[in-house]
């Protein structure tokens, strides 16, 4: 179908005098390459009659990209930074901030495009913007776009709001409340498991032990105590004094990091300076259905259970959270099961993570850090096996976890 101007001018809801490149952009995306191809010299008349010819370079870097898009070449790139070359399409990064596309956009997202759109407007007309430059990859004039909107974005609004705020606040807030909803999806997943487990005695003899033990590791410098309590979040001098909410803590600290940003920093350890904040990060990358399946690997298999890092890549492989089994009797990657991010009723669900390539090496090297700290913390043993101690506290510790802020953790 051809896309005449007057229906160009109808999507833009303005008159054709007044279309900007990016409407003309936008209405000729709205239909197929080929039929867009076909409306331009109309659409260029039409323009042309009504006084607002736009410029060569923009009808020949429209004919350029649709003809790319016609032969299947053109990439999101090519259309993002073609859309951003009329001169008034914000750039899809700006600072921190990532524009979402526009039907995934909340509210105060596609007011603050709006406002940011309409800005780019003025200041193409105020000659600020020349989009013919642009359109050539000029990297002046591709820099100085790019300031002049984060100047808007970190300017306030004469209602007091700056844009890039609330808008990092509004993704931070959505941030949260996924997380809260992966936690609490992992808690009453540990929960259920546990059910099926049934009883898991506390080795008090062991406990004892193991937390004499730490005590001393943490009244020294360097590794392993003080990263730790930094990962407990802890100072050396408030540790619990009671063992069992001590060697929780600690252990709940290993599989969510509390610590500091000067971990790892030279006169902090004995190891390599940055060595530490890479075990930090390392931790930090695994995430709840990683952690799930470990724990209920280890929590079924009981004592003895091997817990080497190989051993928890293997069982995060194979895990199928619907196989109440546990880990080794379903398919050989849970995370394949269906629809990437949704359960059998469609919604989202954090322990399908997607079609990707499972891959063992790094997952291991993920747990490399852990196991070091399982180890010192004795719930698993110099054989990389699980403990009695492990098997009782480590799920435990996940419970504390994922329980939320204030509330019981079982």
């Amino acid at each position: 179908m051809n896309l005449e101007a007057d229906r160009v001018a109808d999507l833009a809801g303005r008159p054709l005098s007044r279309l900007s490149r990016r409407d003309v952009a936008l209405a000729l995306l709205t239909v197929p390459s080929a039929d867009a191809l076909a409306s331009l010299p109309g659409i260029r008349r039409g323009m042309l009659a009504a006084g607002n010819p736009l410029s060569a370079v923009f009808w020949a870097s429209a004919e350029a990209i649709l003809h790319k898009i016609s032969d299947g070449d053109a990439t999101v790139g090519d259309l993002r930074t073609w859309l951003e070359a009329t001169g008034t399409e914000p750039n899809g990064i700006i600072g921190l901030h990532v524009w979402d596309e526009q039907s995934e956009r909340s509210q105060l997202a596609a007011e603050m495009h709006t406002r940011l759109v309409s800005h780019l407007e003025e200041r193409l007309a105020a000659g600020e913007i020349d989009p013919d430059l642009l359109a050539a990859a000029d990297p002046v004039a591709c820099q100085a776009y790019i300031e002049l909107q984060e100047r808007w974005m970190t300017s306030a609004l004469p209602d007091g709001r700056v844009p890039m705020d609330v808008l990092l606040d509004e993704k931070d807030e959505e941030f949260l409340a996924e997380w809260d909803a992966a936690d609490a999806e992992a808690l009453a997943a540990t929960q259920a498991l546990l059910e099926r487990v049934g009883d898991r005695p506390l080795p008090r003899e062991d406990l004892s032990r193991a937390s004499v033990r730490l005590r001393q590791d943490i009244a020294r410098p360097g590794w392993p105590g003080r990263l730790l309590i930094e990962c407990g979040g802890l100072r050396a001098k408030d540790l619990p004094a009671d063992d069992t909410e001590m060697w929780l803590t600690l252990a709940a600290g290993v599989a969510s990091p509390q610590g500091s940003d000067d971990l790892g920093r030279p006169g902090q350890g004995d190891g390599e300076p940055g060595e530490t904040d890479s075990d930090i990060t390392a931790i930090c990358a695994i995430d709840h259905f990683d952690w799930l399946a470990v724990i209920t690997a280890l929590a079924e298999g009981g004592p003895g259970t091997a817990a080497s890092a190989a051993d928890l890549a293997a069982y995060v492989r194979d895990y199928d959270p619907d196989d109440l089994a546990g880990p080794g009797d379903g398919p050989e990657d849970g995370r394949d099961d269906g629809p990437a991010g949704e359960d059998e009723d469609g919604e989202d669900d954090f322990f399908l993570d997607g079609d990707e390539e499972f891959d063992d090496l790094t997952m291991e090297s993920l747990f490399l850090p852990v196991i070091s700290l399982w180890q010192v913390l004795g719930a698993v043993d110099d054989d990389e096996r699980l403990t009695p101690l492990g098997w009782w506290g480590l799920p435990e510790a996940m419970l504390r976890v994922w329980a939320p802020p204030g509330g019981p953790p079982g």
